[in-house]
C-alpha cells in the first residue's frame, strides 16, 4: 500500500484517472461544467480547448479541464495540485486562462488571501504547458491600501498588454474596473491605472465586476457582472459597455441587462468569451432556478448574437439536460486517489489507497468535522454508500460519509456537517455547526459486525434520510433530517468521507458509491 501525503500528491495519478470525464455527447449540453463551477475561464490551445474555475476552500485548487469540442470536458489536473501555494491561505477564486501564443506558454490569474497582509489579491502562475506543472509567482503589487480581484488580459491595438481588474466592493464607495499596464513576464504591473467603468446604473445595485473584454470589428467589447454574486437571495446580472479604444470612453448598452434570470437558470455572472470561426461564445457561471442553491454555480455555454447596431444579445435558451449531473461514481481506491477528489485548503491530508481500499487519516480539523475527502454534488436525488471495515480502523476514530455545508450562508461562515459515522462502540448520525456536535440518533456496533455499510439518501437537494446495513438489510437510523439551514456562500454542497478521532489513527473505507436517483 503506497502512502500518499498532500504535498506528494502524484501528477501522473490525476493524468491517468478516468473516472472524472463528463458524459459523451454530440450535442450541446448545458450545464457544460456541472456542480459547482464559479467563475469559468476558458483559452484555447492548438484545436483544443482548456477551461478552469473557482475553487473556493477546496483544494486541489483550480482545476484544468480539456475539451475538442467545446461540450465534453474531461478533468485533466490542477494549477496547484499540492494544495495552497505558501504566501496564501483561503479564497481561491476567479481564475483567468491566457495563452501567450508567441513565448508558447499559459499564465493564470486568480484570487487569494494574503496569510500576511490578510487581504485578498491578485496573484500570477505560468507553465510551459496547460497540463502542468505550474509555476507560482505569488501576488501581483497592484495597490498597497486595497484589495484586488478579477484579473482579465488584453492587448490594446500597439500591443501594450494591460491588467484588467477591481478593487474589492466597500460598502458606499464606487465599484471601479480598471486597466493598467503590465510587463510581458506577467510579474509587473506599471504605470498609472485607467478607470473603464463604475456603477452608475439603478440595475448595477452597487456593484461591478468580474470583466471580460473582447475585440470584434472596430470595438472592444466588456462584459461585466453586477448585483449580489452569491447568497441565496443573488440578483446577480450581466452586461455589456464598448468603445473604440481600450482605454475608454465606454458606452454602456441601454439595454442591458443582456443576461438575466430565465425560468430555468437564475443569477448568471461573467466568464470568459472565445471566437470559434466567425463566432462568439461565453462561457458563464449561474445557478439552476429550483435546488441551484444547493449545487453551486454551474458552467453554461450560450452563443453571442448581434444587432443591426453591433450589440452583442443572447438568445437564452431555457432548455437544460441532467446528463453531466446525473454521472454515477464507483471508487474502490485500489489506484491512485482520482482527481475528483478535493479536500479543504487549510487542511493536512494523510491517507493510502491500495487494494484494501482507502486509509484516510483522523483528526478534529475542519471545524471539528474531522479529515475530509469531498466531491460536489451534482444533482437533487441521489445515494452515497460507504463500506467501512472496523477490523482495519483504529479503536479511537470514527468514519463515514457526509454532506457538507456551512453555519450560515454569508461569506467566511465556519464549516457545518451533517453525516453518519461508524465506530467501534456507536453508529451515529449527527449534525456539527461552529464547532459544536449535536448527535441526531445513535445504535450500537456489535449487531452489524466490523464490515458495515453506511447509506446516505438526499432527496431535493436537501431532506437527508441515514442507514446502515451489515450487508443483508438495511436498517433506517434517521429520516427526514433537514439540510436547507446549512447552504454555504458561494458554492454548493459537498458530499464526502470523513475520519475523525485520533490523529495517529486511520479509518479504513473499502469502497463508496453514488447514485442517482
Amino acid at each position: 500500500m503506497k502512502v500518499i501525503f498532500r504535498f506528494l500528491w502524484l501528477l501522473v495519478g490525476l493524468l491517468l484517472a478516468n473516472s472524472c470525464v463528463f458524459e459523451k455527447s454530440e450535442t450541446a449540453i448545458n450545464p457544460v461544467l456541472p456542480g459547482d463551477s464559479p467563475n469559468p475561464t476558458v483559452t484555447k490551445i492548438g484545436d483544443s480547448y482548456y477551461a478552469s474555475a473557482t475553487s473556493n476552500e477546496w483544494s486541489p485548487l483550480f482545476p484544468i479541464y480539456k475539451s475538442d469540442d467545446l461540450n465534453n470536458w474531461e478533468l485533466i489536473s490542477y494549477v496547484f495540485p499540492g494544495g495552497a501555494p505558501d504566501w496564501a491561505h483561503q479564497n481561491f477564486f476567479a481564475p483567468e486562462l491566457s495563452y501567450d501564443e508567441d513565448q508558447d506558454k499559459i499564465y493564470v490569474y486568480y484570487t487569494g488571501r494574503d496569510k500576511s497582509t490578510g487581504k485578498i489579491t491578485i496573484a500570477i502562475a505560468s507553465a510551459d504547458n496547460p497540463e502542468g506543472p505550474f509555476t507560482d509567482h505569488g501576488p501581483l503589487i497592484i495597490s498597497d491600501n486595497t484589495e484586488t480581484i478579477d484579473a482579465f488580459e488584453i492587448r490594446d491595438r500597439d500591443n501594450t498588454l494591460y491588467l484588467i481588474w477591481k478593487e474589492v466592493y466597500a460598502p458606499g464607495e464606487p465599484s471601479i474596473i480598471y486597466a493598467q499596464p503590465i510587463s510581458e513576464d506577467r510579474k509587473t504591473v506599471y504605470g498609472e491605472k485607467h478607470e473603464l467603468i463604475r456603477n452608475d446604473k439603478e440595475w448595477e445595485n452597487e456593484i461591478v465586476e468580474g470583466p471580460c473584454i473582447f475585440q470584434r470589428d472596430d470595438y472592444f467589447y466588456l462584459l461585466y457582472s453586477a448585483g449580489k454574486c452569491c447568497d441565496i437571495t443573488c440578483d446577480y446580472k450581466i452586461g455589456v459597455a464598448r468603445s473604440k479604444d481600450l482605454l475608454g470612453l465606454w458606452e454602456k448598452y441601454e439595454a442591458n441587462p443582456i443576461v438575466k434570470d430565465n425560468e430555468i437558470w437564475k443569477c448568471p455572472g461573467t466568464g470568459d468569451v472565445f471566437r470559434e470561426g466567425r463566432d462568439y461564445y461565453l462561457l458563464f457561471h449561474s445557478y439552476k432556478a429550483v435546488g441551484g442553491d444547493y449545487i453551486g454555480r454551474e458552467g453554461l455555454l450560450e452563443k453571442l448574437h448581434w444587432t443591426d447596431d453591433d450589440w452583442p444579445y443572447f438568445e437564452r435558451s431555457s432548455e437544460m439536460t441532467l446528463e453531466n449531473n446525473r454521472i454515477d461514481y464507483f471508487d474502490d481506491f485500489s489506484k491512485a486517489l482520482e482527481p475528483c477528489w478535493q479536500w479543504r485548503a487549510t487542511q493536512t491530508l494523510s491517507y493510502a489507497t491500495g487494494e484494501n481500499g482507502l486509509m484516510l487519516a483522523a483528526s478534529a480539523e475542519n471545524d471539528l468535522l474531522g479529515s475530509l475527502l469531498a466531491q460536489p454534488v451534482k444533482s437533487m436525488n441521489f445515494d452515497v454508500t460507504a463500506t467501512i471495515d472496523l477490523n482495519m480502523s483504529g479503536r479511537d476514530v470514527e468514519g463515514g460519509i457526509l454532506l457538507i455545508g456551512a453555519t450560515t450562508n454569508s461569506f467566511g461562515a465556519p464549516m457545518a456537517g451533517l453525516g453518519i459515522t461508524v465506530g467501534h462502540d456507536l453508529i451515529q448520525v449527527w449534525i456539527t455547526s461552529g464547532k459544536e456536535k449535536n448527535v441526531y440518533e445513535a445504535v450500537s456496533t456489535a449487531e452489524y459486525g466490523d464490515l458495515i455499510k453506511l447509506k446516505m439518501n438526499i432527496k431535493n437537494g436537501d431532506l437527508l434520510q441515514f442507514s446502515v446495513s451489515d450487508g443483508d438489510k438495511w436498517d433506517i437510523i434517521a429520516d427526514s433530517v433537514d439540510a436547507s439551514g446549512y447552504v454555504p456562500w458561494g458554492m454548493g454542497f459537498r458530499w464526502g468521507l470523513v475520519s475523525k478521532g485520533e490523529t495517529n489513527e486511520f479509518v479504513n473505507i473499502r469502497n463508496v458509491e453514488l447514485i442517482n436517483r
